[in-house]
């Protein structure tokens, strides 16, 4: 694998994600681009690709386990009165070139394939910017544009009848680690409490780092949060939490969302500052 395949992103010239646009990963993992390994500026990793407990996590990036019964996600297919199957119904998502290559970002074209046949095509913004001296933000745009003549609609496990697992769009594996994270918004606290609900921001906080999730776009607002801490530590926006997200043909849809790096273990009021600050610089 070159650099060409595998662009560092920097803050000030500091090395803190890797992006990886061709992976070689099997079928079943629907092979698709992802950060990894992404780190605070002291270098400590924020993120695990394929852990043995979810071995179709990679990192950071954009999965969806329905596109028209197509799955994006990786994995066993959750499937109404059957529960999760193993399926031949994955779908990859194919780096076809940069618009833009910078140190600190990058402006990437993708498209969303299955069966031979391209579904969605995809625009991919991502930039890396310096906080404070112990933070920076990733900025994490997409539009998923369908191509197809015929109307799309985006699905979850949740709209497939599985409570509760409405993941499905942006999705950060986090470190796992020997306890887990706090997970906390302006005003709530705890997995239960947080999994589900719509908050400005969302923080996961391990032993040395932090990770503050913000939706940058109302429409991305809109979105409940998707939150795992106790089985494994990760955060999602979902696209289809309570029915399924219909994308016309020609329709984009579009969502963003910034996510603070931060060494150290913040509190509430820490992450409020930063998250206002790397949404609102």
């Amino acid at each position: 694998m070159t650099s060409n395949d595998s662009p560092a992103l920097r803050v000030a010239g500091r090395p803190v994600a890797r992006y990886v646009t061709r992976p070689e990963l099997p079928g079943r993992l629907s092979p698709r681009p992802y950060l990894h390994p992404v780190t605070t500026l002291a270098g400590t990793a924020v993120t695990e690709l394929s852990p043995a407990d979810h071995a179709h996590h990679l990192g950071v990036g954009v999965a969806v386990p329905d596109v028209e019964g197509h799955n994006f996600w990786g994995g066993r297919t959750f499937v109404r009165d059957r529960g999760p199957t193993e399926l031949d119904n994955h779908g990859a998502q194919r780096h076809t070139g940069f618009q833009l290559r910078d140190p600190d970002g990058f402006v990437e074209e993708l498209r969303w394939v299955a069966e031979g046949r391209e579904l969605l095509r995809e625009r991919r913004t991502v930039a890396a910017t310096g906080l404070t001296g112990t933070a920076w933000a990733l900025d994490f745009t997409f539009a998923l544009t369908n191509v197809t003549r015929e109307p799309l609609s985006i699905g979850s496990p949740a709209t497939n009848g599985r409570p509760g697992a409405a993941y499905g769009g942006f999705f950060w594996r986090a470190r796992k680690e020997e306890r887990p994270p706090r997970v906390f918004t302006a005003d709530r606290d705890g997995e239960a409490e947080v999994h589900g609900t719509r908050a400005d921001w969302l923080a996961l906080a391990g032993s040395t780092w932090t990770l503050v999730f913000a939706g940058a776009t109302g429409t991305t607002r809109r979105d409940a949060w998707f939150v795992r801490a106790e089985e494994y530590p990760g955060v999602g926006s979902s696209l289809a939490a309570e029915d399924r997200l219909a994308v016309a043909p020609g329709e984009s849809v579009v969502r963003r969302v910034v996510t603070v790096v931060a060494d150290g273990r913040l509190g509430r009021d820490e992450a409020g500052v930063l998250a206002r600050k790397a949404v609102i610089p």
